[in-house]
């Protein structure tokens, strides 16, 4: 526990979800607006609830019949204002109004977690820094916060691969998100930031396992799609990965996946693109169109980020090594690969591999991919077969070695997910049941 704070000066809890004008007593079933009772019906009430708790994602219909009654209207709703639930066709509704309350959580802890997670979803190294620092006393006067652990998790994990990488943040990262587990081992969230940690150290198996044995249960959150979506991906399943996709957002159509670097390996540059738009650009769009021979366009990205935008060492690095190389200077994307930190980036790996195959280096382009599939991320053979960048690696003497074993290690790899998806049940089957 920080200084200053004790079991006496703690805040009261919170009893209330307050979201909006919005406070909903679940202990008393009463609804307030602006502090004054608002009359509704029990059944609107528990579908209210239902939408609160899962706030900012969509309930589907289906879920809102198996939670409550077929003959709930969700239209009646409207008490809370015309855009408060967003209807989204064919799929379900999500509460739109934000949410700035949560029960059992004192009120100044969660107005500090509201503002710590909008600072880590910028993802810069001093906006997670300071959410680490806001998460620390919102944990230390709220120990009980399982929410505040699995956060904390996602920011320490971030600073241990795009900062310095040191013992201190990557346990943190790793005991906050098991002091989520326990506080609430069904949270969503530490669930989906966990699958990082998972796949970053080597363990995207076991990330796929774990996603699948939550989805075959009763909840089925397309955030744990999107997981698998990664981590199918670093397992070198490129068709599953897809398919995760497809899922995710066919229970949420806003659901944000990483497909877009699922279909780059699949040499579908152009829908990488596409999939990549809306997200916070970096590096892919830029390799895909220097993969779809749009060299200018690729290097003017990079010189306009590389100017504009606050980046960690390692994707500075990924970028400057990129732009080196596509304007012909072999010895500074060299230089920028080689002092490169990919500690807990397997995936950044794979695209130094390209870039040194493209310089027509291609026994460093062999080690730089083993040294990646050590590490947790295999290059599938049909990225290797068809990636235009590889092409001196397939005129090498290792090639057939390279491919081989890319080959029996995705081999394995499905092998191990048909048994995981003969106790999960089919993909489909999660789906529709």
């Amino acid at each position: 526990m920080a200084p200053g704070f004790s079991k006496e000066n703690q805040s009261a809890a919170e009893k209330a979800w307050r979201f909006g004008a919005f406070e909903l007593y679940p202990g008393e079933r009463l609804l307030q607006r602006d502090g004054l009772p608002v009359a509704v019906q029990p059944k609107v009430l528990d579908a209210l609830l239902l939408l609160v708790e899962r706030a900012q994602h969509l309930v589907s219909k289906q879920e809102l019949m198996a939670r409550l009654w077929p003959d709930v209207h969700v239209s009646d709703a409207k008490l809370l204002g015309r855009d408060a639930v967003r209807t989204i066709s064919k799929y379900g509704y999500r509460l739109e109004l934000p949410m700035v309350g949560q029960p059992g959580v004192p009120r100044p802890v969660y107005e500090r977690f509201l503002l710590a997670r909008d600072l880590i979803e910028e993802r810069s190294l001093e906006k997670m820094q300071a959410a680490r620092e806001l998460l620390w006393f919102c944990l230390a006067e709220d120990p009980a916060f399982a929410a505040g652990w699995a956060w904390l998790g996602r920011c320490c994990w971030f600073l241990d691969k795009f900062g310095q990488h040191t013992s201190v943040n990557a346990e943190l990262a790793s005991a906050a998100l098991g002091r989520a587990f326990a506080l609430a081992p069904d949270l969503a969230e530490a669930h989906q930031f966990y699958t990082n940690l998972q796949v970053d150290t080597g363990s995207a198996r076991d990330a796929v396992s774990r996603l699948l044995a939550r989805l075959s249960g009763p909840a089925r959150e397309p955030e744990m799609f999107a997981g698998l979506v990664q981590a199918l991906r670093f397992e070198g399943l490129l068709a599953e990965s897809m398919e995760a996709h497809r899922c995710a957002v066919a229970l949420d159509p806003a659901t944000a996946t990483s497909v877009a670097h699922t279909l780059f390996l699949a040499g579908d540059f152009a829908s990488a693109v596409e999939a990549y738009t809306g997200r916070s650009a970096y590096y892919l769009d830029a390799a895909a169109w220097a993969a779809l021979g749009l060299r200018e366009r690729a290097v003017s990205l990079l010189r306009q980020r590389l100017d504009r935008m606050a980046l960690s060492t390692l994707m500075a690095a990924l970028l400057r090594s990129l732009m080196a190389a596509l304007e012909g200077d072999r010895e500074e994307s060299v230089r920028w690969m080689e002092s490169a930190d990919t500690t807990r980036e397997p995936e950044v790996l794979f695209y130094f591999a390209r870039h040194y195959a493209f310089l027509t280096m291609p026994e460093r382009t062999g080690e730089i991919l083993e040294s990646a599939a050590r590490a947790g991320f295999v290059c599938p053979p049909e990225t290797l077969r068809s990636d235009p960048w590889f092409a001196s690696l397939r005129d090498s003497a290792g090639f057939e070695g390279t491919l081989g074993q890319a080959g029996t290690r995705v081999a394995c790899a499905r092998s191990s997910y048909a048994r995981a998806l003969g106790k999960a049940r089919a993909l489909e089957e999660l789906l529709v049941r």
